[in-house]
C-alpha cells in the first residue's frame, strides 16, 4: 500500500504522565486498521515527557474517515488529561525508510 496522508504529531505529557500517554498510543485502534501503513511513536531523548507519532493512511479520506469513528475519538478522550498544552501537527508524508523493532 502506498501513503498519501501523513502527519508528525509532537505531543507533551503532564509530568510522570508519558509512559501511559505511550501505552495508550500503541495500543492506539487505528495500529490494525488496514489504511494505517504507518504508525510510529516515539520519545525524546532529552525530555522524557515529549512524545512523537509519525502516521501514514493510504488516503486523507481514510484518515478522516477513521478519526471521525467512535473507537478513535475515544482514544482522543482518554488522551486528553495527560497532555499538557497543545500538541503540534505537521503534515508528512513518509516516501521510504526502515523501522526494525
Amino acid at each position: 500500500m502506498t501513503v498519501h496522508h501523513g502527519f508528525h504529531a509532537t505531543m507533551t505529557a503532564q509530568p510522570g504522565k508519558a509512559d501511559e500517554l505511550i501505552e495508550l498510543l500503541l495500543n492506539a485502534p487505528s495500529l490494525p486498521h488496514e489504511d494505517c501503513v504507518v504508525f510510529l511513536v516515539s520519545r525524546s531523548a532529552s525530555d522524557r515527557d515529549v512524545v512523537h507519532v509519525i502516521e501514514g493512511w493510504t488516503s486523507t479520506e481514510a484518515h478522516s474517515r477513521f478519526f471521525a469513528s467512535e473507537e478513535a475519538q475515544a482514544l482522543v478522550a482518554k488522551l486528553q488529561p495527560l497532555l499538557a498544552g497543545e500538541s503540534t501537527y505537521t503534515d508528512a508524508v513518509p516516501v521510504g525508510g526502515k523501522a526494525t523493532f
